[in-house]
């Protein structure tokens, strides 16, 4: 059948880019890496903000410990989608609030939460799955008074032997130049227990003055029963390195150790700086119902957080910690309720075989 002028022509064109010999070269080589790529078999190596998450999450209390006491009241309405909404209620606390409502909405593709407290901060996040291998993450805090508004845009592109993330943080065009800090971040595996990477950080807080870019490089080493990172902090303004073990089935211990170059980034110039190093030593152990961690470091803070389940909807928290060096003390006490039916129980464990929300 005979073409068009307008078919041929567009014929052309497609043929041209399919016979290109530069084109198709690239082409093969390009298939050829993945494919030898993908025969190597690399795993997942996970993100450069998470490279050191098995001690800074799993085993330290970074985040989680609190004074004060505190009451946590949480009523679920559905598993899937995930829906549910909670009352926080706190005193003696300078850093929580006296009164917090939130709600929270999960599914594959989506997760919303926000939260809105006594003093009129309000604070949310909304995530979106584009692909399963692609996820935009959006952060809004808002606070009374100047200058308390804060947003952060974070788009993560998980590979099967690499990550890929831009997050942008405050980002303006206002006061007729780009502000804001824009982060960009590379973690690819090398070897099967070997991954390396690196992040970009480029920054201008206020109109008028120049943007400083800053870079990092991290690296991340998983033997059997053993994980170690370290990172060369942007501007070589610190060195940070975190190992962490598990000893057995039931308790995993881990180091971290920063060591900070004051006066030696950009601009800093060689002389008149200064160095400042803390070292953290961390154990948690995992009981059949509950679970304690403690840590100390190298300027004598010792801490500990112990969480009970005394029954299925009811957990107890103890949080402590004593500061030699400040000669402080710090308590804190919680209990958090979680209320949900017979049904809703049951359509949980249904759904258990279901994509997690992208939190």
């Amino acid at each position: 059948m005979a073409l068009s002028t307008k078919d041929e022509s567009a014929y052309n064109s497609l043929g041209f880019l399919t016979s290109n010999p530069v084109l198709s070269k690239l082409r093969d080589a390009y298939v050829s890496f993945s494919d030898r790529r993908e025969a190597l078999g690399l795993p997942y190596p996970g993100t450069v903000d998470n490279i050191a998450k098995e001690v800074q999450r799993d085993v330290f209390l970074n985040n989680q410990t609190f004074t004060g006491l505190r009451a946590d009241l949480t009523k679920a309405f559905s598993v899937a989608p995930l829906f549910q909404i909670s009352h926080a209620l706190s005193m003696g606390s300078q850093a929580l609030p006296p009164y917090a409502y939130a709600a929270l909405y999960g599914s594959p593709r989506v997760f919303l939460h926000a939260t809105v407290d006594s003093d009129w901060s309000l604070n949310g996040r909304f995530n979106y799955r584009w692909a399963p291998a692609f996820v935009t993450k959006t952060s809004v805090a808002v606070a009374p008074g100047s200058g308390q508004a804060q947003m952060s845009i974070d788009n993560e592109y998980t590979g099967a032997d690499f990550s890929a993330a831009v997050k942008a943080m405050n980002p303006s065009i206002l006061e007729g130049m780009l502000t804001g800090m824009f982060v960009g971040s590379y973690l690819q595996a090398i070897t099967p227990r070997l991954a390396l990477g690196l992040e970009g950080v480029w920054q201008r807080p206020v109109g008028g003055y120049g943007p400083d870019f800053l870079v990092s490089f991290a690296g991340r080493y998983k033997g059997n029963d053993w994980i170690a990172s370290g990172q060369l902090l942007a501007g070589a303004q610190g060195i940070q390195g975190s190992y962490w073990r598990r000893l057995t089935d039931r308790v995993e211990a881990g180091v971290d150790v920063n060591l900070a170059f004051a006066g030696l980034g950009m601009g800093g110039g060689m002389m008149g700086g200064g160095k400042e190093g803390t070292t953290t030593l961390g154990a948690k152990y995992d009981f059949r119902q509950s679970s304690f961690r403690a840590q100390i470091d190298s300027k004598g803070r010792l801490g500990c957080l112990l969480e009970k389940r005394v029954a299925p909807p009811v957990q107890i928290t103890f949080a402590g910690e004593i500061d030699q060096a400040k000669q402080t003390c710090k308590l804190g006490l919680a209990v958090s309720i979680e209320s949900a039916g017979e049904e809703l129980m049951e359509e949980q464990a249904a759904s258990a075989d279901q994509a997690p929300p992208p939190f």
